[in-house]
């Protein structure tokens, strides 16, 4: 078994050690990098979305990311259980026409024993903004 620490049981420490891992993941744009943190299984909503396993983790990421250009995102730790993290966030990208974007949203997040992630259930919100408007610069 592959570990994916920290592990479950999460404390303050631990759950905000798990979602900045998760922040510096998405924030690489590499599809395959950021599946990994999920199990082989793994079941998600995104939006409207429903998916299930690595392999379509994969293949959603990359349209996002093709689709959701010059992506940055921010996480903010907002509860937690003994195995179950919950987030707010936000992003900000531009589409193929130049508008501006911010998504505002929360995750509810379920780890497996090995610290995998096993279950993400995101709700997520668009704003229109101008360039001016954006906050998340690198």
């Amino acid at each position: 078994m592959s570990l994916r620490p920290p592990l479950p049981p999460f404390t303050a420490e631990t759950a905000l050690a798990k979602v900045r891992a998760a922040e510096e993941a998405w924030n690489s744009r590499d599809p395959e990098r950021v599946a990994l943190a999920y199990t082989e299984d793994s079941e998600w909503r995104n939006r409207d979305v429903f998916l299930r396993g690595r392999a379509e983790i994969v293949e959603f990421l990359r349209a996002k990311w093709a689709r959701e250009l010059e992506y940055r995102l921010r996480k903010e730790l907002w509860a937690w259980t003994e195995h179950r993290i919950s987030v707010r966030f936000e992003y900000e990208w531009h589409d193929a026409a130049g508008q501006w974007w911010r998504s505002y949203g929360n995750e509810q997040w379920e780890f497996a024993p090995d610290g995998l992630m096993a279950r993400r259930y995101a709700s997520i919100n668009d704003l229109a903004i101008t360039a001016a408007d954006r906050r998340l610069l690198d």
